[in-house]
């Protein structure tokens, strides 16, 4: 009888901590849920500046463009930072990441300023000419505004081991840039005719964003690189300065006062790259690559 009397004294004290308890637990529960299918939801309605990074070699253009299409919508954030460190790389996905930031400005009155890194240059300057304003740091290096293909000839090394490549086709063009023989000057004048529409596309999109006479952009589209100074003089950036600055001067176009709120993508959960992320060692990514790949990449 003792005993029942003590643990039914007990039992009432103990409520209280399991009721905390399992408060703290929900309410962990429900951020972690928010965080992992709703990472853009926030419960402050404060103005914020967006900030987009688009870094290293540019393969895909789907990660740029979904964030880009996710702060466009977002009532909370004002303007968009595009920091980026890049030198560059596939044609089309840069001009699609370009269409994407075109798009924002076009659809929504929030402004674009990209900020530039280390490097910004041929892909990754032509992301920035999309925008309503250049911020790069003195040093940075940009500009780059050419296309680059390039291929191998391993005929003679085929001989020398004494293998012997073999190619049937259907079509005259249709093994252009091989690498099992050597590139006729009939196929280099088309490639070369290819490889000149896209760099025509690469000027037109500087013309138009910079606002520059055609002739202008021609003059700085040679495939040179700039620095961030030299950049400026040449009318291909805006302003000098760091993140910071371009932080604040996205905030003054959209009228908050004050520190400006940042706010970055939360990536969201995926079962595919987590499964990736473990068995890339047991089970090695095979990847293909065509012969011939037209780049906006700084070659060096």
């Amino acid at each position: 009888m003792a005993d029942e009397s003590i643990g039914e004294e007990r039992s009432p004290r103990r409520r209280p901590f399991r009721t905390i308890f399992w408060a703290v637990a929900a309410g962990f529960g429900v951020m972690v849920f928010l965080n992992v299918f709703f990472p853009d939801f926030e419960l402050s309605p404060e103005d914020r500046i967006a900030v987009i990074r688009v870094e290293g070699v540019i393969l895909d253009s789907q990660a740029t463009i979904s964030e880009l299409k996710r702060f466009s919508e977002n009532p909370s954030v004002k303007a968009i930072v595009l920091r980026i460190d890049s030198p560059g790389g596939g044609v089309v996905p840069s001009q699609e990441i370009y269409d994407a930031v075109r798009q924002v400005r076009n659809k929504t009155s929030k402004a674009v300023i990209a900020s530039m890194g280390n490097v910004a240059a041929s892909g990754g300057y032509y992301i920035a000419a999309a925008t309503d304003r250049i911020v790069a740091n003195p040093g940075t290096l940009t500009g780059s505004i050419g296309v680059i293909m390039e291929t191998a000839n391993v005929e003679g090394l085929l001989q020398k081991i004494g293998v012997e490549g073999v190619v049937i086709k259907s079509g005259k063009f249709k093994d252009v840039g091989s690498p099992l023989r050597k590139m006729s000057e009939e196929e280099r004048g088309l490639m070369q005719a290819v490889m000149d529409d896209v760099h025509k596309q690469f000027i037109e999109a500087v013309a138009e964003g910079r606002a520059m006479e055609l002739t202008e952009a021609q003059g700085l589209a040679d495939g040179r690189i700039f620095t961030g100074r030299q950049a400026k003089d040449a009318k291909l950036v805006d302003e000098l300065g760091n993140l910071d600055d371009a932080i604040q001067l996205a905030a003054d176009a959209a009228g908050i006062e004050g520190e400006p709120k940042v706010v970055e993508p939360r990536r969201r959960f995926s079962v595919r790259e987590f499964l990736e992320s473990q068995f890339t060692g047991l089970f090695p990514k095979l990847e293909f690559h065509p012969g011939v790949r037209m780049k906006y990449l700084m070659a060096f």
